[in-house]
């Protein structure tokens, strides 16, 4: 998967701006608040239908505009690995912080989702650490994007698990349980059962992605075990029988309190002391490993890479580091996109080809394309 326009309207401090990247590795430079970071947002929030940084609402409109827009082409391979399958696709969307309009290919697009399925994008970014530290809910969209593209079922499934746990929140909620809460839990206990066994089996094979990635970005970090929290006793008790015993519980609260949506799962290293241990810096590294450990399962997966987006590497990792995962990304045939004020120091040493852009004055400039001098 390789970008190959990237138009931004309205968006942050951009009036209107065009990004024409190359395959292979992709470097933007410009000063702190030149706007380097938004082309990567804006590339998330096609891929995600939210900016790494927060809603649309919170910061991405232009001051005094109604909305934004986004523009995406990019290349794929319908057959993967068969260079004569090549397509191009486009994806546009409009978006005001409350209403949006988006079109993938030429058609109108009824689902944010189904925009955000089509466009491939993995994204480290200064607050990708709570991957690691923060709420579950990072952990359940981290799990549920890879699903998204590495499973055709999985959004039905997910789909249908939502509109369940809606309509049994609104029946507990009002107190009418007699207008077929009974139905709406056998739905929500069929539909997450599936959904949670999908999440399990996803995160065991992200295992086989993650753990030698890590161990060679952090090898003092020792083996790492990944463990699936399903959102309830599973262990002890089906879903249904889970529902069934929190009902009264919920009834009183308003709202399910178990199932799929409230799961988590967990980064255990079994030779630190501690639950813990983590330093900020060893969480950094671990939520890289598990971004780039995911990128390398769907390249697995679906015989093609995702787009890569590391924003503000150089200040984000020491000189060591930068060059194990400059090292890692150069054995790859993904597209890369890196950021900073200016190049990352291990750059200079890696001896790879390097397309240049340099952001100022509200727009985006073309550098040489080479070897980094």
């Amino acid at each position: 998967m390789q970008i190959t326009r990237l138009d931004l309207r309205r968006f942050r401090r951009f009036d209107e701006a065009t990004l024409a990247p190359f395959a292979g590795l992709n470097l933007v430079t410009g000063d702190n608040g030149a706007g380097k970071t938004s082309l990567l947002e804006a590339m998330h929030l096609m891929a995600y239908g939210r900016s790494f940084r927060g809603r649309v609402r919170d910061g991405l409109l232009k001051d005094g505009a109604a909305d934004l827009e986004v523009f995406v082409e990019w290349r794929e391979h319908r057959v993967p690995g068969d260079s004569s399958s090549v397509r191009v696709r486009r994806a546009g969307l409009r978006h005001s912080g409350q209403d949006w309009t988006g079109r993938l290919d030429g058609e109108n697009v009824a689902q944010l989702g189904d925009l955000c399925a089509a466009l491939a994008v993995v994204s480290f970014e200064p607050g990708s650490h709570a991957l690691v530290t923060g709420s579950a809910e990072n952990r359940r969209r981290y799990l549920d994007w890879g699903l998204f593209h590495v499973e055709q079922e999985f959004m039905p499934l997910w789909r249908r698990y939502a509109r369940a746990l809606k309509q049994r929140n609104a029946l507990l909620k009002s107190g009418r349980v007699r207008d077929g809460l009974e139905a709406w839990e056998r739905e929500l206990a069929e539909a997450g059962e599936s959904l949670s066994r999908r999440r399990q089996l996803y995160l065991e094979s992200l295992h086989d992605t993650m753990a030698p990635l890590l161990d060679r970005l952090a090898p003092g970090l020792g083996r790492v075990d990944l463990e699936y929290l399903p959102g309830w006793r599973r262990d002890a008790m089906p879903l249904a029988d889970a529902l069934l015993l929190a009902r009264e519980r919920d009834l009183q609260a308003g709202y399910t309190s178990v199932g799929p949506h409230r799961a988590d799962w967990r980064i255990r290293f079994p030779g630190l002391p501690g639950r813990e241990a983590l330093s900020r810096g060893q969480a950094k590294l671990t939520a890289l490993a598990a971004i780039l450990g995911q990128a390398a399962h769907h390249a697995h997966a679906r015989g093609a890479w995702p787009v890569i987006a590391l924003d503000d590497l150089g200040s984000e990792l020491d000189r060591t580091h930068q060059g194990r995962v400059l090292e890692w990304l150069m054995q790859t045939d993904a597209q890369v996109f890196i950021t900073g004020t200016e190049a990352p120091a291990a750059l200079a040493r890696a001896h790879v080809a390097v397309s240049r852009f340099h952001v100022e004055h509200g727009g985006v400039h073309e550098g040489v394309a080479g070897p980094p001098t």
